[in-house]
């Protein structure tokens, strides 16, 4: 079991604090009022850094940004005049990137939107970077540039050949990246993790997606009465009780690893990406019963047929994180995962921000 941490607001990066005074350097966080982003700037706030976000609060919550002090701007990442203006009043040090559109069937149905924000809006915020000399980029991508597994753990060897276009939107942009470093010096670190989940230990900041479809919060809801099932896809697959696979990584884990991986930057790091999970998988039946335990209510489950392209089992192999960045996945138990998001769910929010 993970064990008690203090508020991730007391969090340090391993750095002295630096000056969060007008005209110091500054960190952009695209999508920081996002579910990931927003853990990673309380973090980043914790650790001394003087941050702004842009967020077009498509998906963001504005009263995710808890902290005093952090810089909002409302607007697109692909407005060329309002990124400018950020560059131009902030000393843009480097850019931590989260703002994606995320869902894999919308992808399907509509890839020139994911094109379009994934892909191609980034370019504004790289060549602003190179015109004010910004030449760090932390890039939250994905597991699904990698597509079907070939095995199990997954690890950066293996081939990346996405399945659907949101995979593909992510991987297009890691090739720029690379594309970018040769031409004008960009430093990048692309993180590809696995199952986001869990919410902050105060229980102020979590998961409120609309609509929401990641499993933990969906049974927890289904438990709370917020819902009336929660459907299980498939209980067939070659696993031990039938149901999927997956690795979930708490969001306090990954928000961490965001400034660890702009602690390696600064010291001079090579660009490089980096898959992150636990390294362990949880199965779908095992999710429910771990939800049954920490809320100690019954879920009223509907059984399904497999989702299209659902493979039996996503688990990342963790270990050149914790080489290269000393990164190490802090939840391994799934309880405690779960037991933060109900929190979250039960918290002074009641796990929504205000509309």
């Amino acid at each position: 079991m993970a064990k008690k941490k203090t508020s991730p607001t007391k969090k340090k990066s391993g750095n002295a604090p630096r000056s969060r005074k007008a005209g110091a350097p500054a960190l952009l966080v695209t999508g920081g009022a996002g579910y990931i982003g927003s853990h990673t700037v309380r973090m980043l706030v914790a650790a001394g850094e003087r941050v702004v976000v842009l967020d077009d609060l498509a998906y963001g919550h504005r009263d995710a940004l808890v902290d005093r002090g952090v810089a909002f701007v409302k607007g697109h990442i692909g407005d060329a005049k309002t990124v400018e203006a950020i560059f131009r009043k902030h000393a843009i040090e480097g850019v931590i990137h989260f703002a994606a559109w995320t869902s894999v069937p919308e992808s399907v149905r509509e890839p020139a939107k994911y094109y379009a924000n994934n892909t191609a809006a980034p370019l504004v915020l790289l060549e602003a970077m190179k015109r004010h000399g910004a030449k760090r980029f932390i890039f939250s991508s994905t597991a699904a540039t990698f597509g079907n597994p070939q095995y199990v753990p997954i690890d950066e060897k293996h081939p990346q050949a996405p399945i659907n276009p949101y995979g593909m939107s992510k991987l297009m942009l890691e090739r720029i990246l690379a594309d970018f470093e040769p031409a004008w010096g960009l430093q990048s670190v692309k993180l590809r993790y696995f199952n986001a989940s869990g919410a902050s230990e105060d229980a102020l900041i979590g998961e409120d997606h609309d609509p929401e479809t990641h499993i933990i919060p969906l049974v927890l809801m289904a438990a709370a009465g917020r819902r009336p099932n929660i459907t299980v896809f498939g209980r067939d697959y070659p696993t031990p009780d039938g149901t999927c696979i997956r690795d979930y990584i708490h969001i306090l884990d990954l928000a961490r690893a965001h400034v660890m991986a702009l602690d390696y930057l600064r010291k001079g790091g090579a660009s490089i990406g980096l898959n992150l999970g636990t390294g362990h998988g949880h199965s779908v039946q095992e999710i429910i019963e771990s939800c049954k335990r920490v809320t100690g209510l019954p879920i009223p489950l509907v059984e399904g047929d497999r989702r299209p392209g659902d493979p039996p089992e996503l688990v990342a192999n963790p270990a050149l994180a914790e080489k290269v960045l000393g990164w190490k996945a802090q939840y391994q138990d799934l309880d405690s995962i779960v037991r933060t998001a109900w929190a979250w769910m039960n918290g002074p929010r009641k796990g929504k921000f205000k509309k």
